[in-house]
């Protein structure tokens, strides 16, 4: 492979201009395609194989006219004290309200407008009423218009003294990811700056990462009503991409300079850059498109659409770093190097056999070889006790309860809740496949539970064969209480009466997503256990770099659930209002963090692996590979954590949750994990590390991330480190 990659990026340096011109006319026509699409909607969600999905396919067929995806509103009025919603005057703008949703401007994305006098949705002490409004399509699909007039609607009612609140998901709108997304660039500029002492070289990166991004994002914008896939896919995708982007670039461009500092020409150094870090970033990508793809195993249609999308960004960042960087680098000249640093790349100014100073890196790995046992267990104490509040994760999707305090949708929920009791912004929906007969015994059965407060009569469809009865718990919609109320219906229910609505929903998500960990976990990590061992030709190197990971992503979801539930340092991450971590956040988690965390573990560990098979110690190998590889894999997870970072401003919460776990399980996995733990456990396995058993050595086949082959077949031998030592520590 490092022979062909050798090719590919010594011919796209000469044939720049092509290769140049060939990428920057797909992002014109990815621009373009997503330029005419029309704008993305929040994509279908469905559970397939649970009763809650069952039932909205049930409602489907006997209820034509009701779609699960349809918007819904609830316009909440609250009369000022002393008065009533059922008084003259409060009623005369409750029913205005009424008429102006159902003739006013969006009147026909409306579906219904129920008048509360006449559904009776008021409450016991007649101070609160809501208007419940259902759309013909979903929230993202609503016209501007439409939402305006929602916003609008009360306005008159607020100017008469009424206090008028809007909530339900018709006001939903595109997640904003605000300046920090900007932020995080910035800074991986100035660490980019920094590590290569070169405007030029800290561009690169940062241009062909921008050109992959723009042309991953635009492809998923023009396909996403096409492909139904949800809004946030195309933020998951830009969020990846960029980090890994512009880390491919950076191990490609840094090893070119390593290149010309052998005094390689510049279409010989692009091609040996692709060769050797470019086979790092060929595996390195595979277990990022593992994990992304492995999402599949979940069966969930949005989960998996996410997983291919943000797949598909990462092929093409690794494209780009095999083709664009090498054309880009013929375009840059000897400009990637920094000003005045010629002689000191090439030995001169320097005492004859004079001993290079060691580096950050090299004094580090000398530590850690000194202290292993010291080193391994700060690290892996330290960060067992950060996962400790992960043992007391609570999941759930976000409901409007989880809004900041400030929102309308938030002061709706808490109004509903006041007037009519916490469990009404958790209404169950119980359908019935059958007669009245059933349907008015399945109403006393429910009346006689536990944890109900409100049976609705049974709603039948036009042909008599269906029911939908309305149920209201309780409990809030996210307590245990509401939980077992909906497991204990179903228990004494048969096959013909199904529980569904949000609440259900988010019950039967969140076992899905349970039932699917243990698998999504062994698939992903069994592949790239496999995938590891071709890479280091090992079994012990594989399995520390997985049980790694579990240690760096325990902790992470143990800062999560310190932050974003229990509310630690949550005003500095801009949170809010805490509550339960979505049911997705851990499964989501472990697969994206395994194929980020398994990058650093390529680019550090094969540097160590190919001085071991070049002969030196095992001791000695950790260091050459800090030496050679410590500073960059630093600059690199530094931009990853940046990146991320910068997501934690996003408006949405599901986005700053995802952003905020990402960096932290990168900073833990990359400085405690890669940089503590990994070279603590090599120092004390020593030769052992890099055992094989010879039968499994003959049968898996030689991938040569270290370029011996390459080596060979331009007929020279490895060449010595000394030189390499120069550009390290200049």
């Amino acid at each position: 492979m490092a022979t062909f990659l050798y090719r590919l990026g010594r011919g796209a340096f000469r044939r720049r201009r092509f290769v140049a011109l060939l990428w920057v006319a797909l992002l014109f026509a990815a621009g373009f395609g997503a330029a005419s699409a029309s704008a993305p909607t929040s994509g279908s969600f469905s559970i397939p194989g649970t009763e809650a999905q069952k039932a909205f396919d049930l409602l489907e067929q006997r209820f034509p006219g009701m779609t699960a995806n349809g918007a819904t509103a609830r316009i909440v009025i609250k009369a000022p004290d002393g008065a009533k919603v059922t008084d003259p005057a409060p009623k005369a703008q409750v029913e205005k309200i009424v008429s102006g949703l159902k003739g006013g401007a969006g009147a026909d994305q409306i579906a219904s407008v129920d008048d509360p006098y006449q559904s009776k949705a008021i409450s016991q002490d007649s101070r609160t009423a809501y208007i419940s409004t259902k759309y013909k399509v979903s929230g993202m699909e609503l016209t501007d218009a439409t939402r305006e007039a929602l916003k609008e609607s009360g306005k008159d009612a607020q100017a008469a003294g009424l206090t008028v609140e809007i909530g339900g998901d018709a006001l939903m709108t595109a997640p904003e990811t605000g300046s920090g997304e900007v932020i995080g660039i910035l800074i991986a500029a100035v660490v980019l700056v920094i590590t290569f002492g070169s405007l030029i070289a800290a561009g690169l990166p940062l241009l062909t990462a921008l050109i992959g991004v723009g042309i991953g994002v635009s492809s998923i914008t023009a396909l996403a009503n096409v492909l139904d896939l949800g809004s946030t896919t195309s933020t998951l995708a830009m969020m990846i991409g960029l980090a890994v982007g512009i880390d491919y670039a950076l191990f490609i461009v840094s090893r070119y300079r390593v290149e010309l500092a052998e005094g390689r020409e510049r279409d010989e150094a692009a091609g040996r850059a692709a060769g050797t870090a470019g086979s790092a970033v060929v595996f390195a990508g595979l277990t990022v498109v593992i994990a992304l793809v492995g999402l599949a195993v979940v069966n969930i249609p949005m989960l998996t659409k996410m997983g291919f999308a943000a797949a598909g960004t990462v092929v093409i960042a690794v494209l780009v770093a095999l083709t664009l960087v090498p054309a880009i680098l013929g375009f840059a000249g000897k400009k990637v190097l920094p000003a005045g640093t010629k002689s000191r790349l090439f030995g001169k100014g320097k005492p004859a056999g004079a001993e290079p100073k060691a580096n950050g890196g090299t004094r580090w790995a000398r530590f850690v070889l000194r202290r292993p046992v010291l080193v391994l267990l700060a690290g892996v104490i330290g960060l067992g006790a950060i996962a400790i509040p992960a043992g007391k994760l609570e999941m759930g999707l976000p409901d409007d309860g989880a809004q900041p305090v400030s929102t309308s949708q938030r002061r709706a929920y808490d109004l509903l809740s006041d007037g009519f009791g916490p469990g009404f912004n958790g209404p169950l929906m119980v359908v019935v496949d059958g007669d009245k007969a059933l349907a008015d015994k399945t109403v006393d059965r429910i009346k006689g539970l536990d944890g109900v407060a409100v049976v609705t009569p049974p709603m039948p469809n036009k042909a008599g064969d269906a029911a939908i009865i309305n149920v209201i718990p309780k409990d809030r919609p996210s307590s245990t209480e509401t939980e077992k109320l909906v497991h204990t219906i179903r228990d004494g229910s048969g096959d013909d009466v199904l529980v569904t609505g949000a609440t259900a929903m988010n019950i039967d998500f969140s076992q899905k997503m349970n039932d699917a960990l243990v698998p999504y976990l062994a698939l992903v990590v069994g592949l790239a256990f496999l995938l590891l061992m071709l890479v280091f030709r090992s079994v012990l190197v594989p399995l520390k770099a997985a049980l790694g990971f579990l240690l760096s992503v325990v902790a992470a979801l143990g800062a999560v659930v310190a932050v974003f539930q229990w509310g630690w340092l949550g005003s500095l991450f801009g949170v809010e209002q805490t509550g339960p971590i979505m049911s997705m956040m851990p499964i989501f988690m472990v697969g994206v963090v395994f194929g980020l965390a398994m990058d650093y573990e390529v680019f550090l560990v094969t540097r160590m692996r190919e001085a071991y098979v070049h002969g030196e110690r095992p001791g000695q190998a950790v260091v050459t590979g800090f030496q050679y590889s410590a500073r960059v894999v630093v600059a690199a997870a530094v931009i990853m954590i940046a990146v991320f970072s910068g997501f934690i401003g996003a408006s949405e919460q599901m986005v700053k949750m995802i952003g905020f776990g990402l960096a932290v399980a990168v900073f833990f996995d990359a400085f405690v994990v890669r940089m503590a733990i990994v070279p603590a456990v090599l120092a004390l396995l020593g030769h052992k590390a890099w055992w094989l058993p010879k039968w499994l050595d003959r049968i898996l086949p030689n991938v040569d991330v270290e370029g011996e082959s390459l080596r060979k077949h331009l007929g020279e031998s490895a060449h010595g480190p000394d030189k390499d030592r120069e550009l390290v520590n200049a």
